[in-house]
């Protein structure tokens, strides 16, 4: 469960983080928190799955690399499964279960596109499933910002 605390440490970090020598001692100054605080709250969050990741987002094109959506229709007795080993390559970015026929997403991403090309066909075969790929083609800028902490019915500051 999300609490408040943790919500306004999310709602905080949203937004950026500070380019300082020291930036989480710098986002606990903003909260009231200490550095070390800060830090072993994300451990906890990403350890208890609160968070699936934490780092910055890059142009991966920029720099030759490859992001590379991707589904697959995976049988429902075989999701849990499926998804362990999907999301255990390094290049799945993250996954998502959709109500759809190709029930499965996740973002591949890559130093190239061949070595993207190469991790789709690794988890093709390590799942026994046809993966449909979608390399990205153009780019949109979309900040989506969804507070948590009005997800957890407390106000900001409590």
């Amino acid at each position: 469960m999300l609490t408040p605390e943790d919500a306004r440490l999310i709602d905080h970090l949203h937004g950026g983080f500070p380019l300082v020598d020291r930036p989480f001692a710098a986002v606990g100054k903003a909260l009231g928190w200490s550095e070390e605080r800060v830090i072993e709250r994300l451990h906890q969050l990403l350890a208890q799955g609160v968070l699936t990741r934490f780092g910055p987002l890059f142009q991966i094109e920029r720099a030759g690399g490859q992001f590379v959506l991707a589904a697959i229709a995976v049988p429902e007795h075989r999701f849990d499964a499926v998804n362990a080993v999907v999301n255990s390559f390094p290049e799945v970015a993250h996954n998502y279960r959709r109500t759809h026929a190709l029930n499965m997403w996740f973002v591949v991403a890559a130093e190239s596109p061949a070595q993207a090309a190469d991790a789709i066909a690794r988890i093709e075969d390590a799942v026994g499933l046809k993966v449909y790929a979608f390399p990205k083609e153009e780019e949109y800028f979309v900040e989506l910002r969804l507070p948590a902490l009005a997800a957890t019915g407390a106000r900001d500051g409590a």
